[in-house]
This record gives C-alpha cells, sequence and structure tokens, in this order.
C-alpha cells in the first residue's frame, strides 16, 4: 500500500485481521527453569573458528525445546564441524546434566576420537558442572565455551536448531514427547545427515561430504 501512496494504523490492520480470523505468525515463550550455579567456565579456545579441515577436530554442542501437549522436550546435540554432521544427540522431558553427557557420550561412542579434540559450548549450568568437566577429561576431551551471552560463538549449532525448526517443527506442536521424538529422530537420521545438501560442504550432505574426505585420504 505504501508505494500507491496510502497509509494505514496498526489498529486498523489488527481490526481487519480480526474480522477476517487471521493471525501474525510468532513462535512460543521459552521454558522457564532456573539457571544452576556455575562450576567450571573455561576460555573461548574455539574463537569462531568454525572452518575445520579434517573429522573430529572441533565439536560443538547445544541444547533446544521443542513444545508438545504433554510438556517440554528438550534436545541436546553435538555437531562436528568439519562436516556439520550431527553425531550426538539426546531427547529428555527435563534439561539435566544426563541430557547433554547422554549426547556427547553417542559422540564418543559413534566417532571414538584419538586424538586430544576440542568440545565447543555455552556457558549454561549443564556444561560448567563438575560431572562434564570429567566426562571431557576422562575421554581427553578439550572444552571450550561461549563468552556469556554471545550466541555467535556457537553459531553452528544454532544454525541446526534453526534448520530443524524451520524445516521439519514449523509451527508444529505435537501429542506428546514420544510423537517429537520420532520426529527429530527421523529428520536428524534420515534426511539431515544422509541427505540435506549444505553449501559449507560444496552442496554435499554431511554424510557424503564425510565419505569423500575418506577417499581421498586413502587416493594419497
Amino acid at each position: 500500500m505504501m508505494e500507491h501512496g496510502e497509509s494505514i494504523g496498526i489498529n486498523r490492520v489488527h481490526k481487519l485481521m480480526k474480522d477476517s480470523g487471521l493471525k501474525s505468525q510468532v513462535g512460543y515463550r521459552k521454558p522457564r527453569h532456573k539457571p544452576g550455579p556455575e562450576n567450571v567456565v573455561v576460555p573461548n579456545r574455539l574463537n569462531r573458528e568454525f572452518d575445520v579441515q579434517k573429522p573430529n577436530y572441533a565439536w560443538v554442542t547445544d541444547i533446544t525445546y521443542i513444545r508438545t501437549h504433554e510438556g517440554w522436550l528438550y534436545l541436546a546435540v553435538v555437531v562436528d564441524l568439519f562436516s556439520r554432521r550431527v553425531i550426538g544427540w539426546s531427547m529428555q522431558p527435563r534439561i539435566t546434566k544426563d541430557l547433554v553427557l547422554d549426547a556427547l557420550l553417542m559422540a564418543v561412542w559413534k566417532r571414538n576420537p584419538v586424538h586430544k579434540m576440542m568440545v565447543h559450548s555455552d556457558q549454561g549450568s549443564q556444561y560448567t558442572s563438575h560431572d562434564w568437566n570429567h566426562f571431557l577429561k576422562f575421554h581427553g576431551l578439550e572444552a571450550s565455551m561461549s563468552r556469556r551471552g554471545n550466541c555467535y560463538d556457537n553459531a553452528v549449532a544454532e544454525s541446526f536448531f534453526q534448520l530443524l525448526k524451520r524445516e521439519q517443527i514449523k509451527r508444529k506442536i505435537y501429542k506428546n514427547r514420544d510423537e517429537a521424538r520420532q520426529d527429530i529422530f527421523a529428520y536428524i537420521e534420515m534426511f539431515y545427515n544422509p541427505k540435506r545438501r549444505h553449501s559449507w560442504n560444496n552442496q554435499l550432505s554431511p554424510v557424503e561430504y564425510e565419505k569423500q574426505y575418506e577417499m581421498r585420504l586413502k587416493s594419497i
């Protein structure tokens, strides 16, 4: 309307939308939870160096939430920066230390890193716990943390969650947590990892990108 020299007030827009049964698209509120005390906080060793040239050099991890009619479902993921592949994930009805530890345990079990490597997270209480720190040291992993309140320090994990919600969850509210788990599992393991093409990966999926890397190593 503005390009035709016309204007309209926000109240008029609201009334017209109400009369037509239209609603604006909005997200949903974040679940409330009390932050735990900080225990172990480490420097930002990753320092936004997201361009990684080999697998199992640096992983990033984070937590998001999914709304269901049964209540919130929390999802923790571990992503290998080399290929953007989700190599560990965990879903639970509560945001606890076990949520992030289970995701990291899956990543360690799948990848079995033999050299010391970096695991980057934010400063959430789950990642500053002594249990998290002990797990990292036991498996020869080095911690790195975003600066407080700076989401760009963990932009790759945030980007994955945006894709998940835009491409799969959209405006869904699942009937229960099991329905959400199945849908998210299918997205990660049946679409995102093996099929979804990435400009970062030369338009290859994370799985295919890693396969081509392994083939190049064998040809040397």
